[in-house]
Parts: structure tokens; sequence; C-alpha cells
């Protein structure tokens, strides 16, 4: 049996949707029992004496943030229509899908570490919803502390001395390059401005991404230096670099048209079809590439999830919204969690993130890539339309 374990570490509406924005600008972050660590007089093992461990570091499109949802729906109320995992039958506790960590790192029971399956006997799960790389680094050498906890590397030190580690997913960088301020401002664009972000926000990111890359490379040399300290050959684990899908579709395959306020009020996508296209063909694919060339650099593998919400992005016409009549459904329902409507159906740093399904794909792609040859250099892993997430798959890198 796997072990889990966590740190314990219309327009009226609309308006309302907008200060909901300005607060995402600043809040949504890019972005499993307690975790075991060695306590004073504690016997430190040696590599390969404890349990095998998959260990994931970073933000939160890796800790579990959104895990709450299956899909969105429009109803408010009660269970949301089956949407809503935090329902207990009279009242929403998020502590039920986050644990020890809701409101904070947000690690939910449907992470990706913890939805991959049998690849080690102990899963844990150190990622941080609103984690920048700096939060990944050793206290010793810059690292900083977040939400009360320590470091990530340092986590991964204690982690280490007890486990034997196999694998651990990284995935770091879109808090770094402001992620989540791009997607307020392009809603904000769609919403009051009525322009488009596409040119301003690529000008932004090209400013900071080579800062950002570097710094994922030293998160990367960081987590090498806390493994051989511990006495760990690099061959005898792998890291795996992901990169981030996008949340929304491309103008073309949204089924709300551009105009009136659908995608604001019923979709919960407030983007414009050119920004839209921006987001999925050059800002994802951006981002990928780059932290491919870190991947190969470090020595890490790649995993590539540009793709891994195709047709089941929020407002995919490939997807439906959740209803009394359209039952939750990883094979129909959305994959990510939309901007809310309501602004009462949960925190907004659940906002634009994979959701349950998307956490489950996640998993599978995870435990795909650790099913291949560690030499391997990366692969991309896609949906299979109308599948759940038994139909996820490699295919090369690009």
């Amino acid at each position: 049996m796997i072990e889990f374990r966590n740190v314990s570490v219309k327009k009226d509406r609309a308006v309302g949707r907008v200060r909901r924005l300005v607060a995402i600008g600043m809040a949504v972050p890019l972005a499993a029992g307690a975790l075991v660590t060695a306590g004073a007089g504690s016997a430190v093992a040696a590599p390969g004496s404890g349990p095998t461990a998959v260990v994931s570091m970073g933000d939160s499109y890796i800790s579990g943030e959104a895990g709450r949802w299956k899909g969105n729906s429009l109803t408010d109320s009660g269970s949301r229509d089956g949407t809503d995992r935090a329902w207990n039958g009279s009242s929403y506790d998020p502590v039920n899908v986050y644990g020890a960590t809701s409101g904070g790192c947000d690690r939910s029971d449907s992470a990706e570490v913890r939805s991959a399956g049998a690849i080690a006997d102990v899963a844990v799960n150190l990622a941080c919803s609103g984690a920048t790389t700096a939060n990944v680094f050793r206290a010793s050498d810059g690292g900083v502390a977040l939400k009360g906890e320590a470091p990530q590397a340092d986590q991964l030190a204690a982690v280490a001395a007890t486990d034997n580690v196999k694998v651990i997913a990284l995935s770091i960088g879109g808090n770094d390059l402001g992620f989540a301020d791009v997607i307020a401002q392009c809603a904000r664009d769609y919403i009051v401005w009525n322009s488009y972000c596409s040119d301003d926000q690529q000008a932004t990111v090209d400013q900071k991404i080579d800062g950002a890359m570097a710094n994922v490379g030293k998160s990367l040399d960081e987590i090498r230096a806390v493994m051989r300290a511990a006495g760990y050959a690099d061959s005898s684990y792998r890291i795996v670099l992901q990169s981030y899908p996008s949340p929304i579709p491309r103008g073309a395959e949204n089924r709300y048209t551009e105009s009136g306020w659908s995608r604001v009020n019923t979709g919960g996508c407030p983007f414009w079809d050119r920004d839209s296209d921006w987001a999925r063909d050059s800002l994802v694919p951006q981002i990928a590439g780059r932290l491919k060339d870190v991947a190969a650099a470090k020595g890490a593998q790649f995993l590539d999830l540009r793709d891994m919400l195709q047709g089941r992005e929020v407002c995919a016409t490939g997807s439906t919204l959740v209803s009394s009549t359209a039952s939750a459904s990883a094979k129909t329902s959305e994959w990510a969690r939309w901007i809310d409507s309501s602004e009462t159906q949960g925190p907004l740093q659940e906002d634009m993130h994979p959701n349950y399904f998307g956490q489950l794909a996640a998993g599978r792609c995870l435990s795909l890539i650790a099913a291949q040859p560690a030499t391997a250099v990366g692969f991309t892993c896609r949906n299979t339309a109308g599948a759940d997430r038994s139909g996820m798959y490699l295919a090369p890198v690009s």
C-alpha cells in the first residue's frame, strides 16, 4: 500500500467579477498524513535503506490547488451539483480535501503525486501554492520560508535522510513570471477596458523570463546538492521538471461567443479570442520551451504538459458545465477551475488551476514518465478525447 504524506505544515455581476480579478493578480498563485521528519536523536538512514519515495516540489500546479472541484457548476448551494468535494452534507469544509494545509499550501488529496499510483512506497508532497523559486532554494543559499514552512529543499533533506527517494517532480517558475498577474490583466482587459492584453503582457514576460529560468536552473542545482549531501548518486534517482498546461482554450475552441457576457457570467472564461490564442499557442509553449532547455542543461527529465488539458479547458467546446442534468464526469466535464462567476463558491486562489479531474490526469502523466527509462530526455503528455485519465498518453517531446 502506498503511504501518503503531506507537510503539516450580467454587468452588475461582472463588476463583482472585476473586483475578484483585481485580487487575483495578487492572490492566485502559480500553483497526502503528516511528513515524518528526523527529530532530535533520530537515526539517519543511508540512501536505499528506507521505503522508496516519490516527492513533489514547487507551486500550486503540483501542490493540488483546486483539487476540491470536480468540474464547474452554476449552482451555488449544496454540493454544487456534485462538483464541490468540500461539501459534507451540511457545510463546506475544505479540510476534507486539503487537510491541514487548507487555506495555505493547499495540498489536495488528488494532487499529482498522490494520483500517480504505485510508483513508490511513499508519496511526499512538499509543494506549496504560491511558491516561487526562492521558496525551493535551501535557506543557506538564499531560500525563503513560505506560509510558515521551511524552504522546500531543506524539507527534502529530511525526506532524503529517512526514505529512499526515487523520483522528484518539480513544477516551478510560473510565479516568478507573474503568470497569475497575466491572467488577471487579460480578464480585466476583456471585462473593463475592451482591449487586448497580449502585446503588453508578452513584453512583460520577455523581460522576466531569463531571470526566472536561471532560478529554475538554480532550483534543480539545490535539489541535486541536497541529494548529494544525503549520499545519493545522481543516477540513483530522477528529477522530472514539468511545464504548465493552459487552463483556457483557443478562441475557435471556446463554446461561448466572444461578445456579450456569457464568457463572464456563464463560462468563467473572460478572455478575448486573440488573447486566448496568444496564451494557448504562444505563452504556454514559450514557457514550456524554456523549461525544456533548463531540464536538458541540468540533467533532468522534462514532462511537457502544454497539451494536457486540450479540449478539457474552461469553456472548451469539447467539455460541458456540470448541472442537475449533467453529472460531473471525467469524460465530459472541464478539467480546470473557472474564474468563479458567483464569487461565492470558494477561494479565488483556486481559479485557473487543474481541478480534481485535471490532477488525476497529471498523476497519470507522472506515472507514465516514471515508467520510462531515466535516460529518456522527455515526453509530452496528452489526453484522449472522451476518455478519463486512463486515456493519457506520452509522445516524444517536440
